[in-house]
């Protein structure tokens, strides 16, 4: 058993030409892809349709290819949409195959992928606790499917996640029920900080006497290091991708990680490198960056108006969000370390590595 990624040009949301050509030259196999990210270049904020638009071009590409119903596809396939391609930040397909395959306990790790779902969330759950321990006990779902034994094997958890909008919290308040947040893009925070918290939660970083609905977008000392949520409207539940290494699959992948400490922390990203053996001196060789297949990080605007004791005024900006600033800042220091802007920059960390920073993984081949 064991892992191939595939990185895809995208030309429009709706573009999946690149993605058909890969099925059908055999380059992809169909029936093995367990996950899709895509980065799309919609605003990344609540009525962001892209990351709808893109998933279902996806899934119905998926559905012809497989002769199933989009339904089926929901239930095989993690769509992963992060809307928001600021700056250089190119728009991407990310393919996830797992190819079929024995059990068999090798010297070395190999990258290991297991893909899990929740159950829908009702409104009034979204960014509470109920949030937090349902999308723990899927990523300990997740991990067992990778036969990933070890939380320290654990290098990157993506998840997408609901947000609420003005009929979900309707229909809560209809039913005499109250939600985390009246603000629908508020509440993309407290979806993604509730998700992050789960996946602490479930790899140990978290004590969980420690967790209650009042802590969630407000104790900012409690993350996970590995964790990246993004909030999307176009679903109701979580959708969860976890990425580690195990000595029970093969392949010439592996995963690495390191937390970057604020925006512009591009010693994280080659720490990250140096993990998959990718950055040997202070930057990587040509060689080395050869071996890269995607970077994948977290941004946001750091919540203390400050980036290494400098004003910052991406929270002051009342034309464009400051996740948008964000996004475009990371990828640009990650796109200098590595020649490539194609990379996976998501939006708004919430409990995601520490404030004003968030986790970085890099997956490579092997040399």
């Amino acid at each position: 058993m064991k892992t191939q990624v595939h990185r895809l040009a995208a030309a429009a949301p709706d573009d999946v030409s690149t993605l058909a050509e890969a099925i059908d030259s055999g380059m992809i196999v169909a029936e093995n892809v367990v996950a899709v990210l895509g980065k799309t270049e919609g605003n990344g904020c609540v009525n962001d349709f892209t990351r709808a638009f893109a998933t279902k071009s996806l899934k119905a590409l998926f559905a012809k290819r497989l002769g199933q119903g989009e339904a089926e596809i929901e239930e095989r396939i993690a769509f992963v949409m992060s809307g928001g391609t600021e700056g250089g930040l190119s728009p991407h397909w990310l393919v996830f195959e797992v190819v079929p395959g024995s059990i068999e306990l090798r010297h070395a790790k190999s990258l290991a992928v297991g893909v899990a779902f929740t159950r829908e969330f009702l409104p009034e759950e979204i960014g509470r606790m109920e949030h937090v321990r349902e999308t723990a006990r899927a990523v300990r779902e997740a991990m067992a499917a990778a036969h990933l034994d070890s939380e320290a094997d654990v290098h990157y958890v993506q998840v997408k996640c609901p947000l609420l909008t003005a009929p979900r919290i309707a229909a809560a308040r209809e039913r005499g029920r109250s939600v985390a947040t009246q603000d629908t893009y508020e509440s993309m925070g407290y979806s993604r900080g509730a998700s992050a918290l789960g996946i602490a939660l479930a790899l140990g970083e978290v004590e969980k006497a420690n967790l209650s609905d009042e802590v969630i977008t407000a104790d900012y000392s409690l993350y996970s290091s590995v964790a990246s949520t993004s909030a999307g409207i176009e679903l109701m539940n979580n959708e969860i991708i976890v990425m580690g290494n195990s000595r029970a699959w093969g392949g010439d992948l592996v995963i690495g990680h390191a937390e970057m400490k604020d925006a512009i922390d591009g010693a994280a990203v080659r720490q990250a490198l140096r993990d998959v053996g990718c950055c040997e001196n202070d930057l990587p060789t040509v060689d080395e960056l050869g071996r890269v297949v995607n970077v994948f990080a977290k941004a946001e605007a750091s919540p203390d108006g400050e980036v290494r004791n400098r004003r910052h005024t991406m929270l002051d900006d009342s034309d464009i969000n400051s996740t948008r600033h964000a996004r475009a800042v990371v990828n640009a220091v990650i796109a200098s370390i590595v020649g490539d802007p194609m990379v996976y920059v998501s939006g708004g960390s919430e409990h995601q590595g520490p404030a004003g920073g968030g986790p970085v993984a890099v997956i490579a081949r092997t040399a």
